[in-house]
């Protein structure tokens, strides 16, 4: 086994076991009906999680993340701006822990970085506080996950990493060009 995480599809595979073990830690209950658009609720908070990272990068948006939840679990009941930063955490801690499996653990830990199994169980213990609080069904979760893969990953994604321009290289890109 490589311990700097190959292509990355075991990391997703850990994401993915980490996630399913959060939906079986959630007690199949019913969560208060819910007033919003989930779906325009998921695209807005990919949009601004990428015009975050964009401006504060990845640093900018751990700290947003933990002032975010912070607040947001003090409603008596789930919220869109509790389901937002749900689809944010999601989808940043997947992003930064596949770019962190791709280092050798020498070099995270030289550099304090933390390791993308540690991402992923930091993140299945937020997401189980918060479906267990709301009484979140695992089939809620399971959706939610579903939403955010199909609707607010790819706008996530385009923010982060947009497409290279003819002629550009990768470096240029990645908005590292010196």
């Amino acid at each position: 086994m490589k311990k700097h995480g190959g292509s990355g599809f075991g990391l997703v595979r850990a994401l993915i076991a980490v996630f399913a073990m959060t939906l079986m830690a959630v007690p199949y209950a019913s969560a208060a009906q819910e007033t919003w658009n989930h779906v325009a609720n998921i695209k807005d908070a990919a949009r601004r999680l990428g015009e975050l990272h964009q401006r504060e990068g990845s640093a900018g948006v751990l700290k947003f993340l933990d002032a975010c939840y912070r607040t947001q679990m003090l409603a008596s009941e789930y919220t869109a701006g509790l389901e937002s930063c749900m689809a944010q955490d999601y989808m940043h801690s997947q992003v930064l822990a596949q770019i962190y499996a791709r280092i050798p653990q020498a070099d995270r830990v030289r550099m304090g970085t933390p390791a993308p199994e540690d991402i992923a169980r930091g993140m299945g213990a937020r997401f189980v506080a918060a479906f267990k609080q709301y009484n979140i069904s695992a089939k809620q979760a399971e959706a939610f996950k579903k939403m955010v893969d199909k609707n607010g990953m790819p706008i996530f994604l385009k923010a982060v990493f947009p497409p290279k321009k003819p002629g550009e290289s990768d470096d240029n890109a990645a908005g590292d060009s010196k």
